[in-house]
C-alpha cells in the first residue's frame, strides 16, 4: 500500500547537519512487526509512525521505533513528527499541537522560528549507583574524579547523565561501545562563560542500535530539568550536539516558569511515498 512518507532533519536549519527522522505519515493498519521491520530498514536512530489519536485532546498519535525496539517517548521524533504532520496538512485543535505517545500527551508549540516540545516529567531521578558510574566511566575512558555529577534523567529512554568539566573533554571522548553495553549515557560539559552555547552534549545508546545519537531531544529535556533544578543554567540557553559525528545540532531550552521547552529547527529533506 502506498503511504505518505517524509524524512526530516531535526535540530538544524541546514539539511544533513541535524538528526534525521523517517516519518510514515499514514501508518494506520500497520502491525507491530511491520513497524519494527521498517525501522530496522531505515536504520536511523528513530522512525515514527503517525496514527489517529485515541485521546480526545490529541491531534495525532505517534509510535516511535529505534532499530532495536519501541520507545515511549523521544525528543527529535516529537519535533520531526509534528513538522511532518503540519506539512501534510494537519491543523491543531487548539493553540498548541498535542501529541499522544507512550508517556501520554506532549504539548508542542510552533512559532515563527521553530518547534518546541514541553519536557515531560522525569520518571526516574537521583544519583547513579557508584558501581554503574565506575563501569560507564571506564567505558568512556574518563577517570571517576572527572565526573562532577552522575544523575538519572529518565523520561522515556533510561538516560543517565554524566557531567564533565568542559565541552572539549566531552568532544574528545572515544567510548568503547561494547563496554557500554545496554547503558544509555548522556554526557555534558560546559563551554566558557562568554560562549553563545552553554553545553556540549553527546549521547550513547549502543544497546538499542544507536552507538552515538547525533542530536537527542529526550536527553536534552532531562538535562534541562535537572540543570534548572540544580541552578546550573539560566532560564534560556542553547546546547550543541553532533560535532563528533559531523553534525551541528542546536537545542534551544526555555523555562517559562510552568514548562521547560525544548526547541529545534526542522527541515524536510525527503517528501514522497513508501510502499508498506
Amino acid at each position: 500500500m502506498t503511504r505518505r512518507f517524509a524524512q526530516i532533519d531535526v535540530f538544524s536549519r541546514q539539511p544533513t547537519r541535524g538528526n534525521p527522522l523517517a516519518v510514515v505519515v499514514d501508518a494506520d493498519g500497520l502491525d507491530d512487526e511491520t513497524l519494527a521491520a521498517f525501522a530496522r530498514w531505515t536504520n536511523l536512530s528513530e522512525t515514527t509512525f503517525l496514527l489517529p489519536p485515541t485521546h480526545p485532546d490529541a491531534d495525532y498519535r505517534v509510535r516511535i521505533f529505534t532499530p532495536g525496539g519501541e520507545l515511549p517517548f523521544a525528543g527529535h521524533p516529537t519535533l520531526g513528527s509534528a513538522h511532518a504532520w503540519l506539512a501534510a496538512g494537519g491543523v491543531p485543535k487548539a493553540d498548541r499541537i498535542v501529541q499522544e505517545c507512550g508517556v501520554g500527551l506532549v504539548s508542542v508549540r510552533a512559532d515563527a522560528q521553530r518547534l518546541a516540545f514541553a519536557a515531560p516529567p522525569l520518571s526516574r531521578t537521583g544519583s547513579v549507583d557508584e558501581v554503574i558510574v565506575d563501569e560507564v566511566a571506564a567505558a568512556l575512558g574518563v577517570g571517576r574524579e572527572e565526573i562532577a555529577a552522575a544523575e538519572w534523567v529518565v523520561n522515556g529512554p533510561d538516560w543517565m547523565l554524566l557531567v564533565l568539566d568542559s565541552a572539549d573533554r566531552v568532544q574528545g571522548l572515544e567510548p568503547d561501545m561494547a563496554a557500554l553495553g545496554s547503558h544509555k549515557v548522556g554526557v555534558v560539559g560546559p563551554y566558557l562563560e562568554d560562549s553563545e552555547i552553554a553545553y556540549e552534549v553527546r549521547a550513547f545508546a549502543p544497546g538499542i542500535g544507536v552507538p552515538e545519537d547525533p542530536v537527542t531531544g529526550s536527553l536534552n529535556a532531562g538535562v534541562a530539568i535537572w540543570m534548572r533544578a540544580a541552578g546550573r543554567v539560566p532560564e534560556q540557553y542553547v546546547a550543541a550536539q553532533g560535532a563528533a559525528v559531523g553534525r551541528a545540532g542546536r537545542i534551544h531550552i526555555t523555562d517559562d516558569g510552568t514548562d521547560i521547552w525544548v526547541g529545534g529547527d526542522c527541515v524536510t529533506v525527503i517528501d514522497g511515498t513508501v510502499e508498506l
